[in-house]
């Protein structure tokens, strides 16, 4: 994993919290504080003439909240906040949206999907009880009933933390071209680790606002999820990342949603090809040694033991693991079946 406290030659410094570091002209990082170990996010300000567009606003967390307001006392000459554009429906990018809108911004856009899928998400998130068929998506992974007890306190974690969306949106489409703050961006669509995660790209800039399609240290966590337990994430974040090497050149800067800017994009998505290939490959080889849950294959694909200690790794963990044997699935290599515990079995076919 890359040092994100290392400054390569050529790259911006990285900001602290609600600081404005200029990467480009009239092009803003700063940075949105996050729980946990990843503890920020970062944001991307485009001055305009009239205040400022934002790509990606934070989650709705009080912390986040004192972020932002410490933020817009900050902004020269107290321009405000006119546009909000959103990568993806994950909290720590959309959760602040809303607010900010709320608090005057005039547009909000985010690619179709993503708003859908958000929406469906914070109404999940109301539901009184967790539904038997979301209980047993985990409990067929082989989650012990002790974890499957504690969801519950994390089921509603969606809506508690993406503050009231807009009812209508503006959509983000591939192809589409955006002038914001004189450049030309270009709306350039990733899958995978979302359902249609839009990037943005400056050609004449050479500048990639990457969201969580490519970040430099780490690999985006790719999940399937109840929503729809039979995806295949894996190959569609793959196809994407080849997309973005043949459509994207190797000398932007990328703008990514955590950790630090980066040049080498092309260097970095080949490592991550690589890696996952590597990753698949060593669960190919467990597998050969007999039917696996999804929650027996965690050391072989992340490379240490994941315990149940922390919710939030234990989940994603679940997910990504779930998306690499959906995606061997497809290939026709392995198969499962259900014992009479309703827990599923993978094997080699």
């Amino acid at each position: 994993m890359l040092d994100i406290e290392t400054k390569p030659p050529g790259v911006p410094r990285a900001p602290e919290a609600a600081e404005l570091v200029e990467v480009a002209q009239d092009v803003f990082w700063t940075r949105i504080p996050l729980p946990g170990k990843l503890n920020h996010i970062n944001i991307w300000l485009l001055r305009e003439e009239d205040g400022f567009s934002v790509v990606d606003t934070g989650m709705h967390t009080p912390e986040a909240k004192a972020a932002w307001e410490l933020l817009f006392s900050s902004l020269p000459e107290d321009m405000p906040v006119r546009r909000v554009f959103v990568t993806h429906l994950h909290p720590d990018h959309v959760g602040m949206a809303g607010w900010l809108m709320e608090r005057g911004a005039e547009e909000f856009w985010m690619t179709r999907l993503e708003y859908l899928t958000s929406r469906v998400l914070v109404a999940q998130s109301h539901d009184s009880t967790v539904p038997g068929d979301i209980t047993a998506f985990f409990r067929a992974a082989g989650w012990p009933e002790t974890v499957l007890e504690s969801y519950h306190d994390h089921y509603h974690n969606y809506g508690r933390l993406v503050s009231p969306l807009p009812r209508s949106f503006s959509r983000l489409q591939e192809g589409q071209r955006h002038i914001i703050g004189g450049r030309s961006w270009r709306v350039v669509i990733g899958n995978g680790h979302s359902p249609e995660h839009a990037c943005l790209y400056c050609e004449d800039d050479k500048l990639l606002i990457s969201g969580d399609q490519v970040l430099p240290g780490i690999s985006s966590n790719v999940s399937v999820t109840p929503l729809e337990p039979a995806a295949n994430p894996m190959a569609d974040w793959l196809a994407s990342l080849r997309k973005l090497k043949s459509e994207i050149p190797d000398d932007v800067l990328v703008l990514p949603a955590h950790q630090r800017c980066f040049t080498g994009l092309h260097e970095r998505i080949d490592s991550l090809l690589a890696d996952q290939e590597k990753a698949l490959n060593e669960l190919r080889r467990a597998l050969e040694s007999g039917p696996k849950r999804v929650v027996d294959v965690f050391a072989v694909l992340f490379g240490r033991v994941i315990t149940e200690e922390s919710f939030m790794i234990y989940s994603l963990a679940t997910g990504e693991a779930l998306a690499c044997l959906n995606y061997l699935a497809e290939l026709g290599e392995v198969g499962s079946s259900i014992d009479t515990q309703r827990v599923r079995w993978y094997h080699l076919r």
